[in-house]
């Protein structure tokens, strides 16, 4: 009598730890996705406004000599500058979404 108490017991514990486990089946059935809407058009927007401002500043910071150079140089770094901040703002407008496959 005891041993068949312990065994109802222990398949009654049993099965309810197998029923509270999702499937397989149940577990890919969604899936978390990152979603940055207008990401890439906001970064580009910044690459641009970062060239420009880092070509009119390395020009006004350039000596007689070098204005080229400067202003070359001034928005090569203000693009990637503006580029890096223009990304980084647009990842604020993140969020993730749960999608079924």
């Amino acid at each position: 009598m005891r041993n068949k108490l312990i065994a109802a017991a222990a398949l009654a514990l049993s099965a309810g730890a197998v029923a509270a486990a999702p499937t397989l089946a149940e577990a890919q059935t969604t899936k978390r996705v990152l979603v940055c809407p207008n990401q890439k058009k906001s970064a580009n927007t910044g690459t641009v406004v970062g060239a420009v401002a880092g070509g009119l500043l390395g020009n006004a910071v350039a000596s007689r000599g070098v204005k080229t150079e400067g202003t070359v140089l001034g928005a090569g770094v203000g693009a990637v500058v503006g580029h890096q901040v223009a990304k980084k703002n647009a990842q604020k407008n993140c969020y993730y979404k749960t999608v079924r496959r």
